[in-house]
């Protein structure tokens, strides 16, 4: 007769197989599963056509403007950070653990 802490060990040594499995052949699945199709889906109507001439990309004034705006939070972030790290955690006296006696038999 089979003792149940052998079942036990075989069911699970059966799962961890068939999970190493399943990791090994899901992401080549995964990946058949989102090719793009061959072509590309016709888009209709004249608003298209609009969007895709009216496409204007930012200038290099663009860029700065966004990285000082972007500085100016950072820089406001940080004078909120420094005025609390200046302030101590603990202010009082931290206990230390007591000294035990060795256990003897």
């Amino acid at each position: 007769m089979i003792s149940w802490r052998l079942a036990v060990l075989t069911i699970l040594g059966v799962a961890v197989v068939a999970g190493c499995i399943a990791y090994v052949i899901a992401p080549a699945r995964v990946e058949a599963d989102q090719q793009l199709p061959p072509t590309l889906p016709k888009l209709t109507g004249h608003h298209d056509t609009e969007i895709s001439t009216n496409i204007q990309h930012p200038t290099a004034e663009d860029h700065i403007t966004a990285f000082e705006r972007a500085a100016e939070a950072i820089l406001k972030r940080a004078q909120n950070v420094k005025a609390s790290a200046d302030e101590p955690l603990f202010t009082g006296r931290i206990p230390l653990p007591k000294k035990r006696p060795i256990p003897r038999p």
